[in-house]
Order: structure tokens, then sequence, then C-alpha cells
């Protein structure tokens, strides 16, 4: 090391010298390139560029010059950073889609929203936009400061005027070492008049901001959902903000309906958006598009998309959110440099600086005019003495040999300043006439009234203020136009799963060994009574059906389990299936344990008021609990109802608190009471004895039944009836209830209870998955003690399953067959209801 350092070479540490320059070169990113600053929106290459087009005399009211000459100078004075940066730069502040209020005015090719790239600097023209002088304007009047340039040859600004509020207006987006920064644009009235109020009430709060500025304005237009996303990156600085396409849908003459794209959230490439919605579309992805086209020409965009007309175009549209940049997260990060150092800032600190920069640019010109107008003044002061005293200085002029012979005799003569006496040397003989000496007296007199205001400016905040309002307001005349993009209000955020399915009615099957699946309702035709039925479900031979739901995509499904758990899912959230296909095991959607079981599907709407759950299990134990207990069920479940060892839960039913509870048994027997005898009870709570059971007998349905319905019953051996509720009375709670079906080896035991009114079908599923689905009104309404007709044929060592309601399809056909077969099937029914009436009477 020694004799290291007495060659001349120090040794350091690798680290701090990796830390040091990193830290050197990070910075001056930060500063130098990325980050724009608070006051004037402008990142280093934009202010040079609208710089160098200044000092070019490239104004808007002057002809056009090449892109090419204007990178040159700017590259070769002011950015050594290639002609490339700087070029993307300019043409960026000449698209329409990009920046809000263009600073640049580009004449020729500059690119499209469909990505195309501009022309070559050499092919296209360039000068500043109008709005751009308002960037510069006052800018000679020593209202900023300056720099050196990179070889100090020039000097460059360190901030431009910017007598409008560009960081707002335009935005800015950019990527620092370790941080970045986006920044949406604003519409020119809005800002400004937010502007003036925090001018007027430094103590106005970001929600009456808010009132003024409501959101960002795109300058592609869309829409914004929300103002939650707003309010928080608005106060903090960062927040998400979620934009949608501005669409439309079209109805059309043939019954098909169109969607109309108009306007895309901001930054997304038209071009790239359509080939993606074709892929989708390819893909199979979003089903019902028939055609895509582009229809976008130089009086607005138009996209064109073609639904089926089977299909639902909301759906479509929904997915098209979903998955297509149809919809965007503009992620907001205000972040800018104040006094040299990146800050995360809020609207009202954005707008704060800007005024206090207003504030000092109005200062500084005050200033300058001041002196401009002192300087003036002192000269006419000069020049009134000479005119009060001509003939004497023209005689001290006469007799000097030279002027500046003469100009220390007029400085003592008359007390005159060298600047004076140099005035009155260079005064022009025309200034003696009677009309200049007006003109010089009158110059003077306005002088002085405007060195007063000057002064009276530069001592009052308030008069100072009150010109940067005056100046905003004539800008916002001058600039301002309408707001392109629309905020929706509402608590919407993203686009939850369910808006990307259509509502429809399906049918949800749940087998013995737990197998589940969706089916739409219409798979099965309405048949007549006694028809064989079609296959429902593939399943293993120790398999069948043990619950069948009918219910909407959209629904809430609880499932009760054997455990007395509840789970919650929606409708859509069961795969779908073919009619013969098997299913998806439950435990793959639900966290089951083991030898736990769903024993009941109902759906519901979790937030009704007022509503309540019965619950039966086997043994005859009823229970009722409010709904609003399960409005929050977790992804494990929730306990529903505590239950002993030797129980499980048999059937939940939904009611509003004032119905009567019908419960039947395997045996035939069924009791009715009225729901108010169950008290209601907590989630976890036991219950209630509902029945008293005879030894070996177990309940097998649980119904809520209204005046006028009907009791359906069906036995295992596929016979049933319906009986009207008055057969049945009122009983207490905890009775051994009475007879409503007349079991015997012919019909078997009986399997389900339902309710109806006549409104609806019946579907019953065997042990072996065949389904049959009928008219509730082809079922013979017979007395309670008799042992009912046939509904389905069973094949041997068959049994009914499942019953379930479902609504009246009235645009099934009944299934094709022979009405030969129809009419044997019919006799064969009415001579076993003569049978049963005689075996009855007897």
């Amino acid at each position: 090391m020694a004799e290291s350092e007495q060659q001349g070479v120090k040794g350091i540490k690798i680290s701090d010298e990796v830390q040091k320059s990193f830290l050197s070169y990070a910075m001056s990113v930060i500063v130098s390139r990325a980050l724009p600053d608070v006051r004037d929106g402008l990142k280093p290459v934009h202010r040079r560029i609208l710089y160098g087009m200044h000092e070019l005399g490239n104004y808007s009211d002057k002809p056009y010059k090449k892109s090419a000459r204007i990178v040159g100078d700017v590259m070769g004075k002011y950015h050594p950073h290639g002609d490339s940066s700087i070029y993307d730069a300019m043409v960026r502040m000449a698209q329409d889609f990009s920046y809000r209020y263009m600073l640049v005015d580009g004449h020729g090719n500059f690119g499209s929203v469909d990505g195309d790239g501009a022309a070559a600097m050499r092919y296209t023209e360039s000068r500043m936009s109008k709005i751009a002088m308002e960037m510069l304007r006052d800018i000679n009047k020593d209202t900023i400061d300056y720099q050196p340039n990179y070889d100090g040859n020039e000097k460059e600004p360190l901030v431009l005027p910017a007598r409008i509020p560009n960081l707002l207006l335009n935005g800015a987006s950019g990527i620092a070492v370790g941080m970045a920064t986006n920044i949406p644009p604003h519409q020119l009235g809005e800002t400004i008049d937010a502007v003036i109020a925090l001018s007027e009430n430094p103590d106005i709060t970001t929600e009456e901001l808010m009132e003024i500025i409501p959101g960002p304005d795109f300058p592609t237009g869309g829409v914004i959902l929300g103002r939650s996303g707003i309010r928080r990156a608005y106060e903090t600085g960062r927040g998400s903000i979620i934009v949608r396409a501005k669409v439309e849908i079209e109805p059309q003459s043939n019954g098909k309906e169109t969607i109309i794209v108009s306007e895309l959230p901001y930054q997304v490439n038209k071009a790239k958006l359509i080939e993606k919605i074709a892929e989708l579309v390819r893909d199979k992805r979003i089903d019902g598009i028939t055609a895509l086209r582009d229809e976008s020409d130089r009086r607005g965009m138009r996209i064109v998309i073609e639904v089926r007309r089977d299909a639902n175009a909301n759906v479509i549209l929904n997915n098209l959110f979903k998955q297509t940049a149809m919809q965007t997260n503009f992620g907001v990060n205000m972040l800018a440099l104040v006094d040299g150092q990146p800050k995360v800032l809020g609207l009202k600190q954005v707008l704060y600086h800007y005024l206090e920069h207003q504030k000092i640019v109005i200062t500084r010109r005050t200033q300058f005019e001041l002196k401009k107008a002192e300087d003036r003044a002192h000269i006419l002061e000069g020049l009134r003495i000479a005119l009060d005293h001509i003939d004497e200085i023209i005689s001290i002029i006469r007799s000097s040999r030279t002027g500046e012979e003469a100009k220390p005799i007029l400085m003592e003569r008359f007390s005159l300043s060298e600047r004076q006496a140099q005035a009155i040397l260079d005064m022009r003989l025309v200034r003696l006439s009677g009309l200049e000496r007006e003109k010089i007296e009158n110059e003077y007199n306005e002088l002085q009234v405007l060195i007063g205001e000057l002064k009276a400016i530069l001592a009052d905040e308030g008069k100072l203020v009150q010109i940067i309002r005056d100046e905003m307001n004539e800008i916002k005349e001058k600039y301002n136009d309408t707001r392109r993009t629309e905020i929706a209000a509402g608590g919407f955020e993203m686009i939850e799963d369910e808006d990307l399915i259509p509502r429809e009615d399906s049918v949800v099957t749940l087998t013995h060994n737990g197998y589940i699946k969706r089916l739409a309702s219409n798979t099965y035709r309405s048949q007549k009574r006694g028809g064989r039925g079609v296959q429902g479900m593939g399943t293993h031979e120790d398999d069948f059906v043990e619950h069948l739901l009918f219910t909407s995509t959209h629904d809430a499904i609880l499932f009760f389990t054997s455990k007395g758990k509840v789970f919650l899912t929606k409708g859509y959230e069961i795969p779908e299936y073919g009619r013969t296909a098997k299913g998806l095991p439950i435990v793959n959607l639900l966290n089951l344990d083991k030898e736990e079981k769903v024993t009941a599907m109902i759906r519901s709407e979790l937030y009704q008021e007022d509503a309540y759950f019965i619950f039966t299990t086997k043994t005859g134990i009823t229970k009722r609990t409010p709904l609003s207990q399960f409005a929050n069920i977790r992804k494990n479940g929730l306990i529903a109802i505590s239950l002993h060892d030797d129980d499980e839960l048999i059937s939940v039913r939904l009611t509003d608190g004032n119905k009567d509870v019908i419960i039947g048994t395997r045996e035939g027997m069924l009791i009715r009471f009225k729901e108010e005898d169950i008290r209601s009870m907590g989630r976890t709570a036991a219950g209630v004895r509902g029945i008293k059971l005879r030894e070996g007998d177990y309940v097998v349905g649980m119904e809520i039944i209204e005046e006028g319905q009907e009791i359906l019953v069906v036995t295992e051996k596929g016979y049933g009836k319906r009986t009207p509720e008055s057969e049945y009375r009122l009983q207490s709670r905890g009775g051994v209830g009475l007879k409503t079906i007349h079991i015997t080896e012919k019909n078997g035991p009986l399997c389900a209870v339902k309710t109806v009114d006549g409104t609806e079908d019946i579907m019953l599923i065997t042990i072996n998955g065949i389904l049959i689905r009928m008219d509730v009104n082809d079922i013979s309404v017979i007395g309670r003690s008799t042992q009912g007709v046939r509904l389905i044929r069973l094949g041997e060592d068959e049994f009914v399953a499942t019953v379930a309601r479902v609504k009246k399809d009235e645009q099934d056909d009944s299934l094709d067959e022979d009405e030969e077969s129809e009419s044997i099937e019919t006799s064969e029914n009415i001579q076993e209801l003569e049978t049963e009436n005689q075996d009855n009477e007897e």
C-alpha cells in the first residue's frame, strides 16, 4: 500500500465507490432527465425544446420550421443526449392523443393512436402552439433564473415562467432510478379555477378542491369509474383510477345488437386492442361476437363489434372490460421536483407550489417593469430640465470642443446624472417643438402613475395575487374547452366475475358420493307422468343424485352439511357440465371435512331483512335463526347448527318468520305447526323438538306451507300424490303428527315431501341417474291416507333418490312418445287410483 501511495495510487473500498457513483448517477437521472419540475411541469428535454424554439423565433404566428433544424439546435446548444430522444419528446408534445393541450404545433405525420410512428424529422415541420406561448410569456422580463448549458457557452432557463399550470394540464410520466412519476392530465378551466380558489382561501380542503376539479381529463376521453381512487390520489399523491372506454349498445333492425366504441382509455393502442379482441374471439374466450370493424376516420373513433342475436351484449361488454384494455387502471403517482428534490404531492400541494411560482414570476416581472419605468422617468427628468434651460444648454454645448467635454459641465451645472447628460447630448432638435415638449410631459406623468402602481403591487401581496387571478382568467377565456372524460359516480370498482356470466336459469345436482355440476334448466323437457325419463347424469354403479336445486347463475347458494356447517358459493362458480357428465367432486369446491356431506342446498339473498332459516335434523330437532347471522360466511364455512353425535342436518328452508312448518318422516307421518312455536335462536344453538318419532323412523323432509298450497309426497318406488293443505290441521310442535300416505310394499317408504301450488314442474331423479320432469298438475290430487299414483317407471333394484321443484318452462314441449304408450300409461294409473280408493273404503 505504501509503495502504491508513493506512486500516486490511492486505495479505496470498491463498495464505497460504487455507492457514491450510483447515487451520483441516480440523482442525475432524477433531477436532469426523468422527473418534471412542479413549477412548470416540464422535464429538462421538454423545457429545452420550448426554449430552443423560442430562441429560433419559431412562434405560433410564424411559419413552420423543419423538425430536424429544431432538434439539431436543441441538441447542439442544450441537450446533448441524442437526436432521437429530443424528437420523440417533441413528437409526443404534438400528439392530440398524448397531450391534453399540445405544446408543439406539428405539420406532417406525427403518429396515430394505432401506434404508428411519426415520420422522420427531416420530413415533418413544427412550431410552438398558441398555448405554449403562455409557457414562455414574460421570459424576457427577468422572471426566471438561468444556468450555463453543458459546455458553458450558452445559457438555459432553470424553469419557465409557465403562465399555465402545465403539470396538471398535461400531466407527466417518467421512470427515474428507484422512483417513477405518473401524473394524469386535467381540464384547463377547472385547474385555473382551482388555482384561483386556493389563492382566495389558503385553507381550502382537498374535498372542496374536488368540487372544482372532479378528476383527471384525458385527451382520449373515456369514463372514470367512481371517485374513491381520485380522492385518494388527490389527498396522498398516490392512487388508482379505473378508466373505461366510452361505449354504446345500439339495437339493429334485424334484432341483433352492436357495441360501438367511440373513446378509449388514455394511452391505449387502438390497433392492438382490436387485435386482442380478435384473438379472444378466435380462442373462444369470448363468445357471441360475429364481426369486428374499425370505422374510425377524421371525424372520430368508431370501433364496431357486432353481437350474435342470442348473445347478451352487456355480458360480452363486461368480458371485454375484464379481458382487454377497454378498461385500464391509471396508477397515479404525483411525484415531482420541489426545490430540486423529488416529492410526492397531493393536489393542493401541486396547486400551492404553482401559485408560489407565479407569485415569484409576477414579482420579478413587476420589479423589471418598475426598474424600466424608473430608468425612463430618470431620462425624461433630464430632458425636462434641458427644455427648461435650452438656451443655456445650447450655449454650453457650443462652447465645448467635444460632447465628452460638455457632459461634465452639464452634470455639474444642472445636477444631472451621466445618463441624463448623455440623453441631452443625444436629443434631436425636433424635440424643441411644442408638440414634442408636450409628449415628454405626458409620458413623464404616465410613468409616474405607472411607477406608483408597480410599487403598490410590490408592497401589497393581495394586489399581486389579484393580478395572477386576472391574467389566469384571461388565459381561461382564451383557451378553455369542454371536459372530455366523463366521471361516473358510484361505488363500483373492478368488474366482478358475475358481471361476465349471463344470468341464466340452471339446475344444480349433487350426488350421494359428492359430485356436483350445473346444467341449463331447459336440458330436460317436461314429460307426462309415468314416463321413463331421460339419462340425467352419469354416475358410478354405487352413486346416485341426492340433491337437486333450481337456481340462477347469479344466485348465492348455501350448502348446509351433515355436521351442521354452512358454506357459500355463487351459481356460476359451480362448473357447468353436459347432461351425462359425472361432475366435479364437491371437495374441490367446498372445504369439507372427512365424512362430512352436503345435506341441503338452498339459494338465498343474503341481505334480506326479517328473514329466517328453519333447520330440521334427522332426529326431528328444529331451529329458527335470523338470516342476518349468515351475512359473512368464511372460506372455511360457519357453524349453522350444533348437533348431537348421532344426528345430522336434513333440511333447511328460508322464511319470513310467519309461516307454517311441515315435517315428514320415512314412515309416512307429517306434522304441521306454526313457525312462531320455535323461538329465534343464535347460529350455534342446537334447537328444539319439532316432531316426535317412533322407533326406527326418521325425518325425510321439511317444508314451509302457505294457505291454498298442496302437499306433494313421493315414495322410493316412484309413487306420489298431491293433497290439499287443508287436510292437515295445525298441531303443537313436538307431536307425532298425522298420516300423510299409506305405506305398502307396492309404493315403498316416503322419500320426499314438497309443497306445490300448480305453477311448477317436478323433477325426479333415481339412484341410477334417470331423471324425469313433469307438470305438477299431471299428479293426482287425492286424500292423505291413499297410496298415490305412479310417477315414474322404475327398473329392478331402482328407487327415487331426489325430488325437486323447478320453474315451469312454457316453451318446452312434451317428450316425443307414442300416443299409444301414453294412453296405456294413463289407463294403468286410472286403474291404480280406483284400486287404492277401494282399499281405503274397506
